[in-house]
């Protein structure tokens, strides 16, 4: 999943689509590929890599015939990034193309139903599952083709697809995944952005989930899930080419704070079904996960804040030890592992050398590794003994967001799976877990809405030159990550401590003025809390604290509230997390820092 891009016209489709391909690489991507339908046969060039490997091939699509085509930028979920996974695909008789964002979740399904029918399956992606069920449907009526293949797939999609036998039609469809379509005269096309249309059209219309939009050079044609015309409004878009690359939004991490809803949505509904977690290809049994007396999670940076956080949750399920390592330490020192130990292993990338160089050190000492990132096809996929991965998508900006949120909602999914499996909870202690698990991309975005002033509290503390952030348990693990934020984008000193240290040392930093941001989301110990911020108070800290609804003992010793919805204490952290986010982020903004490439840093740390 990534990008797509489609037209149909009277120009030469070739060149317009590798254009608008390359309007979309700031997303991320690693293959990419067209399909062309010219004289009732459809020709796909494909490759992993960056799009001038595409143009280089092809003449920049000069020397590519046809007036209609779809094109993709994969970003690798199922399948790692090569050519035969890129998009697009082709069914088995070459009667259609089709190019797919999101994730077909019942693919395995589908796929072993079509083997069994014959079908031969060219590459390792749930992408290709669409191509073979057209083929299978089609009896010389391409829309209905179509209809008849989504009524049976589960997930999210954007489609995109040709078909050879109609040479002016393009049909795309729309179920949870971001697809428009852009209105030109005598052309028209659809995008997963409209970054990518913006130099060709400005009118364009937005599809809603369900729809399916039949295309050619004069006319778009829409219908809803049950085949009846929609009349749709064409939208004006206003935007400069550098605000649509992020959707709007002044910088992708503000875009990426905002996109987490759907991210951890992304990351948890694949795995429950039927009031279960499944995951797909896990090697280890029940008695596999019996064996384990030790849990050692290693990561780092925001990964092994993440780690910090799970900790509480599997100790809290599962009743054996849980120590997190940082994995720049874990290397040089002589650590205890064994074939009774296993290792979590976190990484957005999947490339970050000490994590690599941590799990081939407790992979030789015989613990079982199972890793946790968002690259498929990385060295850290490919190494591990098991992998899951986030779905997170690309992440744009350098300081991750819905990088850790997902990372999170894996963890808690980890330790519901192992604690069910292992008989450490019931049945019913497990149904309530996941209900609680499954509310979080709706809390997500309630937590999202009700702080919409924290542009202002910017205004108020952006001035701070050195900023504390305090908690207790998992309020503590997350004011880690929240100081993170902070200094990685603002500049600003920051520092977490879990408060209960405050009175052995840190105190001595408390004077007059000083902001200290206190996390008091964890109520079996909020009167604890209290007393901590009654002694920064005392000394003349100003104090924002992060308290869940209906909390209304915060407001007298505070400064500045900022809520989050109410939910499982093991859970919070999801919520918690966000206001940090954003308080980093308009920070950051108020001092005119350079957001999304805070200075010295990168995205992925592949070096020592």
């Amino acid at each position: 999943m990534c990008g797509i891009v489609g037209f149909v016209g009277k120009k030469q489709a070739a060149p317009i689509l590798l254009e608008c391909l390359e309007k979309l690489e700031y997303r991320g991507y690693d293959s990419a590929g067209i399909s062309l339908l010219s004289d009732s046969k459809i020709t796909t060039h494909k490759t992993t890599g960056r799009i001038h490997k595409l143009n280089e091939l092809t003449d920049c699509g000069k020397s590519l015939v046809g007036n209609i085509g779809i094109g993709h930028t994969r970003w690798a979920t199922h399948g790692a990034p090569s050519d035969r996974n890129a998009h697009p695909h082709m069914s088995n008789d070459n009667k259609f193309s089709v190019v797919h964002n999101g994730i077909i979740e019942n693919y395995i399904e589908l796929t072993n139903k079509l083997k069994s029918q014959g079908i031969k399956f060219n590459s390792e992606t749930d992408t290709e599952v669409v191509a073979h069920l057209l083929s299978m449907y089609y009896t010389g009526d391409f829309l209905e083709a179509v209809h008849k293949t989504v009524s049976v797939l589960e997930g999210s999609f954007a489609l995109g697809i040709l078909c050879q036998d109609y040479p002016g039609k393009l049909i795309c469809v729309r179920n949870s995944s971001p697809l428009i379509i852009g209105v030109g005269e005598n052309e028209n096309f659809i995008a997963s952005d409209v970054t990518a249309l913006i130099s060709h059209t400005r009118d364009v219309i937005y599809l809603q989930d369900g729809e399916i939009a039949e295309l050619s050079e004069n006319e778009v044609v829409v219908f809803d899930s049950k085949l009846q015309k929609v009349n749709k409004e064409k939208s004006k878009i206003n935007w400069n080419i550098d605000a649509a690359e992020k959707g709007g939004y002044n910088h992708f991490m503000e875009k990426e704070i905002y996109e987490q809803p759907k991210a951890v949505k992304d990351t948890i509904e694949p795995r429950i079904k039927n009031g279960k977690i499944v995951f797909d290809d896990l090697s280890l049994s029940a008695k596999d996960l019996s064996k384990f007396n030790r849990i050692v999670i290693t990561a780092c940076g925001s990964a092994s804040y993440a780690g910090q956080v799970g900790r509480y949750v599997l100790e809290e399920l599962l009743r054996i030890p849980v120590e997190v390592d940082l994995a720049s330490e874990f290397r040089y020192r002589n650590p205890v592992v064994d074939q009774n130990t296993l290792m979590l292993v976190i990484s957005q990338s999947g490339e970050t050398a000490d994590t690599i160089a941590a799990m081939k050190e407790a992979k030789a000492r015989g613990a079982h590794i199972l890793a946790i990132v968002n690259v498929v096809g990385s060295t850290i996929a490919k190494l591990a003994d098991d992998v899951l991965y986030t779905w997170a998508g690309p992440e744009i900006a350098v300081a991750t967001t819905k990088g850790y949120t997902t990372q999170l909602a894996l963890l808690y999914l980890i330790a519901i799976f192992m604690a069910e499996k292992t008989k450490r909870i019931s049945d019913v202690q497990t149904s309530a877990l996941l209900a609680d698990v499954e509310k979080l991309p709706e809390l997500m975005q309630k937590t999202l809405d009700m702080n919409q002033n924290i542009d202002q509290l910017s205004k108020k503390y952006n001035t701070n030159r050195s900023i504390f952030f305090i908690g207790r348990n998992i309020d503590y693990a997350v004011s880690l990550e929240g100081s993170l934020k902070l200094k990685e984008i603002s500049y600003i000193h920051s520092e977490a401590y879990a408060a209960g240290e405050l009175k052995h040392g840190t105190l001595s930093l408390i004077d007059e003025g000083r902001l200290v941001v206190a996390l008091c989301s964890y109520e079996k110990l909020f009167d604890k809390l209290m007393s901590n911020i009654k002694e920064v108070k005392a000394r003349g800290a100003k104090v924002l604290s992060v308290a869940q609804e209906g909390n209304t003992d915060i407001y007298t010793e505070s400064s500045d509230v900022l809520l989050v919805p109410r939910i499982n204490p093991l859970f919070a952290a999801s919520l918690v997390v966000l206001p940090l986010q954003l308080f980093a982020y308009y920070i950051a903004k108020e001092n005119n820092c350079d957001i999304d490439k805070p200075r010295n840093l990168a995205k992925s740390v592949t070096v020592e």
